[in-house]
């Protein structure tokens, strides 16, 4: 179950609102909704929790490009919006698995031998059975780096509101409460979930 908010800074504090996060595939989405919902080119920060396993925060500034934090990449690479967050982070790009899919091994029917390439810049032959062995829960893709067990991201993004990096590298729990007490958003955050 996931719980997220978006936090609108304006002159008088901050007003909250619930993200419906079923309106959102992609982290574009997301983006844009953040924006949507900013005062005046504002601060606006998006909040994202997965029954206290991760949470995530994604800061828009106006126009500027925006920040990222995952608290842990691993937990969050393995749930829908959590991927989106993480796969931003680690450079993963939604061209690159369109390419994969498509069929560019050699051959004019698309069977036979296919030749994959690794990170260390080896490769290995692979045939069609031994891809129904293959672990399907690893990217081999050249490049492709796995979520880190711990926090991903600008632990500095809230510096400046109140939230030291320091205070959120150790949150845990009910992470997103601590994250709107400091900034002094607590009731209006309380009041959507």
């Amino acid at each position: 179950m996931y719980f997220a908010a978006l936090l609108a800074r304006t002159e008088d504090g901050w007003e909250a609102s619930d993200m419906e996060l079923d309106d959102v595939e992609s982290l574009s989405d997301l983006i844009d909704l953040a924006r949507s919902a900013s005062v005046d080119d504002d601060t606006v920060v998006a909040l994202i929790e997965q029954e206290d396993t991760w949470f995530g925060v994604v800061r828009v500034d106006g126009e500027e490009d925006p920040r990222y934090y995952v608290s842990n990449a691993s937990a969050a690479s393995r749930s829908s919006y959590g991927s989106m967050l993480t796969d931003e982070l680690l450079g993963k790009d939604d061209e690159d698995d369109e390419l994969d899919e498509l069929d560019l091994d050699g051959t004019e029917d698309g069977e036979g031998e296919v030749i994959t390439s690794y990170s260390d810049g080896g490769s290995a032959e692979r045939n069609e059975e031994d891809d129904a062995d293959a672990d399907d829960g690893h990217d081999v893709r050249a490049g492709a780096e796995p979520a880190p067990a711990g926090p991903l991201g600008d632990p500095r993004l809230l510096d400046d509101l109140g939230v030291s990096h320091k205070q959120l590298m150790t949150l845990d729990g009910d992470a997103l409460s601590e994250i709107a007490d400091s900034l002094g958003a607590t009731e209006v955050l309380e009041a959507v979930r």
